[in-house]
């Protein structure tokens, strides 16, 4: 366990991951309630399986509530990371970059661009990993 969750980010950078990772997961799970409510049938086309769709939609509100709990952290981010892939493959496929109040790239983006960068930094020393599975000290003090 200790390779997949690594080493704890300490002092004022865990505020950041904190700040990051709650503002981050739940900008996720506020974007995929909608899908999870209809997860079989969230989109407008019948091109994505509905196996797939309901994936999307754990991926989407899942991970940002694992992310929000800062639990699981590296498994999280692989299904929103796989999750946005998707998105851009079959949600946002030929779009622009940028073209407001339209359909466009750059939303898929920057969730995928998050989720990847939260899968290498991990959760940092405020989270439920780090309770669960870190093994130096936490807050100061030594784990038992």
């Amino acid at each position: 366990m200790k390779e997949l969750w690594g080493n704890y980010v300490g002092g004022t950078a865990a505020f950041g991951l904190l700040i990051l990772r709650v503002v981050f997961g739940a900008g996720l799970m506020t974007h995929g309630w909608s899908k999870i409510q209809q997860p079989f049938s969230w989109m407008k086309s019948d091109e994505v399986a509905g196996v797939l769709q309901a994936l999307a939609a754990l991926g989407e509100f899942g991970g940002g509530l694992a992310l929000v709990l800062g639990f699981l952290t590296p498994l999280a981010c692989l299904g929103i990371v796989t999750t946005m892939v998707g998105a851009w493959w079959f949600g946002h496929y030929g779009d622009p970059w940028i073209k407001p109040g339209d359909s466009s790239f750059e939303l898929a983006s920057l969730y995928g661009a998050l989720g990847f960068a939260m899968f290498f930094t991990g959760a940092g020393k405020i989270s439920i990993d780090a309770l669960l599975f870190g093994r130096k000290k936490l807050f100061g003090r030594k784990k038992r």
